[in-house]
């Protein structure tokens, strides 16, 4: 199979693969995390489009579930960014971590490279879970040569005025936070495609 590359004149295809903070739960889809992603890299000059692939109460589970169908052929590159319901629920850090690295692999095998977005436990859940959740994305992306960016929500948490009144999602302003901290490390990874031999 060879590697998936943007046609020559065409975009670079990224797919955003989430849950509830990629698909941008309760907002309008222009706030929703890939499409502001992919204005914040068209303003830079940059040919991408991101795909919307983000699931409400979606689980690393789920994402494994559907990860064939949500990434459709001649897609560059994922952005992945599961774990967080994992977590909101108790999920032993184990099955997460499974679950991811299956993913990681199945897109791996179609020459898909993967931008890991790296979630961190809620301190309630106890220093042990903290520990062994947290430890999952950093673990993964150098078991497989990952572009990590260590938290998706850096920026945001505990910031009333960036979510929504559940203090869990970002508002509109929350999400334009996350995809402006995140836009070095997408260019990065933007970098490591274009510079992937063809195979």
């Amino acid at each position: 199979m060879t590697a998936p590359q943007a046609a020559p004149n065409g975009p670079v295809k990224l797919v955003a693969l989430g849950d509830s903070l990629t698909a941008g739960y309760r907002l309008p889809a222009d706030a929703a995390f890939p499409t502001v992603l992919e204005r914040l890299l068209k303003a830079k000059g940059e040919d991408v489009t991101v795909s919307n692939a983000g699931v409400s109460g979606d689980t690393a589970t789920g994402g494994l579930d559907r990860v064939d169908w949500s990434v459709p052929d001649g897609t560059a590159g994922v952005i992945l960014e599961l774990g967080a319901n994992d977590m909101l629920r108790g999920t032993d850090p184990k099955v997460t971590e499974g679950a991811l690295s299956a993913i990681i692999e199945r897109l791996k095998a179609r020459g898909i490279p993967v931008l890991l977005a790296g979630m961190q436990a809620a301190p309630n859940l106890g220093p042990d879970y903290k520990a062994r959740f947290d430890a999952i994305f950093p673990a993964l992306a150098k078991r497989y040569g990952l572009t990590l960016y260590p938290f998706f929500l850096d920026g945001i948490v505990g910031d009333r005025a960036q979510h929504l009144d559940d203090m869990i999602h970002p508002n509109r302003q929350g999400v334009e936070t996350i995809a402006a901290r995140m836009l070095p490390t997408v260019d990065s990874f933007l970098d490591r495609i274009r510079q992937a031999p063809v195979r």
